[in-house]
């Protein structure tokens, strides 16, 4: 399966020490290089250490999108160019946290998921013990913001609440 990503996923991932879930359910993720140039400028140091491990042992590749049409949907440089590099691949999926960017790759066509709906798979694979905590780790490690109605969801979703 070909999935592409944007910043966000991969870099608040890399902040709790959890970028490797992404290598175990995807085998690569395909980044454009954007992307990676915002990865690079990443503060975490130990986020940063994750982001070059998985871009030296190969997992995480950058590949620039094609030459050609910008899409010019208004969003930040990383979010446009992933769109960019998924539907010109075309990739499978398409991992966006940032909701316009998710709304603009939707109008398109795109199979989406983000870091929380990661979690929720993760969990149910059995590599998580408890998407709420991570979610605590997020929000306190990252600065990663998530309403209290979508955690709700994405807890109902995991299993952790009734």
């Amino acid at each position: 399966m070909r999935v592409v990503s944007d910043t966000s996923p991969l870099s608040n991932l890399a902040i709790i020490g959890r970028l490797d879930l992404l290598r175990q359910r995807y085998g690569e993720v395909l980044i454009p290089p954007i992307v990676a140039q915002e990865l690079a400028a990443l503060s975490h140091a130990g986020g940063k250490v994750e982001i070059e491990m998985a871009l030296r042992v190969g997992w995480l590749i950058v590949m620039p999108p094609p030459v050609g049409e910008a899409l010019f949907l208004g969003l930040d440089p990383g979010e446009e160019e992933a769109i960019r590099l998924w539907r010109n691949l075309p990739a499978d999926k398409l991992i966006l946290d940032d909701s316009l960017a998710r709304q603009a790759a939707r109008m398109l066509g795109a199979r989406m998921t983000g870091l929380l709906g990661e979690l929720v798979f993760a969990k149910r694979a059995g590599r998580l013990a408890s998407v709420k905590s991570e979610i605590f780790r997020l929000r306190n490690e990252a600065r990663f913001f998530v309403s209290r109605e979508i955690e709700m969801v994405i807890l109902a979703e995991a299993g952790e609440i009734p």
